[in-house]
């Protein structure tokens, strides 16, 4: 059984035990427990119900796990011939997420 669901603008495919990277869970400690209603998609393998947006009664329950960083992207704006150099850098954070049910 898995669900798609939609998580902070984007859309994940969950299923039991499966590890997810979701922006970051400021309001939760690791170990807690979320639940998810916007669940877009349950399939138990032979059925599909499909939400229009959300399947009514659908839930995903999360553990909350670390919260990690990403790698470092870099950013370079440049100008010839005026003078112009900015170097950026940013590391977006994410949560590790593990799926402990899906409840159809």
């Amino acid at each position: 059984m898995y669900a798609v669901v939609e998580y902070k603008g984007n859309q994940y495919k969950a299923e039991k035990d499966a590890v997810l990277r979701v922006s970051k869970i400021s309001d939760a400690k690791k170990g807690d427990t979320v639940t998810i209603d916007t669940v877009l998609l349950v399939s138990d393998g032979n059925n599909v119900k499909v939400g229009t947006p959300y399947v009514q009664g659908a839930k995903v329950t999360v553990e909350v796990g670390d919260t990690v960083k990403d790698e470092k992207v870099l950013v370079f704006k440049y100008k010839s011939k005026k003078d112009y150099h900015r170097f950026l850098g940013h590391r977006e954070q994410y949560t590790n997420v593990t799926v402990k049910e899906v409840i159809a």
